[in-house]
């Protein structure tokens, strides 16, 4: 470890190289997929219970996260985008993420993919956003849906 800017980081143990580990957090995205009124929540087969959750993926080298974002959704459901609207940045330190979401308004028939073990659509109403990571977004996306005081 070597103490750089004040933070211990990992350096290169050759005495000529110069590079250092920064292990800066990844971008990923998460997609808040709303279709025919409900919103699609999935379940990963790595994990373990009964948790459900957005779907979620890494953005790749020369896309923009719009694009990554639509191109997850069309792996992970088989569903296409209409419209994406931006709902926030979320950090997730947990898994030294940083987290862009967004609300996808979807079309046609969900097929699941390879990485998920079930898919499930419920209405925004019964919703009940977690208290960490995704839950933050979809938190957030609610409250902003709420219908102004009249």
């Amino acid at each position: 470890m070597k103490n750089i800017q004040g933070v211990n980081r990992l350096p290169c143990g050759a005495d000529s190289c110069e590079y250092v580990f920064w292990d800066n957090p990844l971008p990923v995205l998460a997609m808040i997929i709303e279709h025919e009124g409900n919103v699609v929540l999935a379940r990963n087969k790595a994990w373990q219970g009964k948790m459900f959750g957005l779907i979620t993926g890494f953005l790749e080298k020369g896309e923009t996260p719009e694009q990554g974002a639509a191109r997850e959704v069309k792996e992970e459901t088989g569903l296409d985008t209409r419209s994406i609207e931006f709902v926030g940045l979320y950090p997730f330190l947990q898994r030294n993420q940083i987290l862009i979401a967004y609300h996808v308004k979807a079309i046609g028939s969900v097929i699941m993919g390879d990485e998920l073990s079930e898919i499930k659509a419920i209405h925004p109403f019964e919703l009940k956003p977690w208290s960490f990571g995704t839950g933050l977004a979809l938190r957030d996306w609610l409250e902003k849906r709420k219908e102004p005081p009249q």
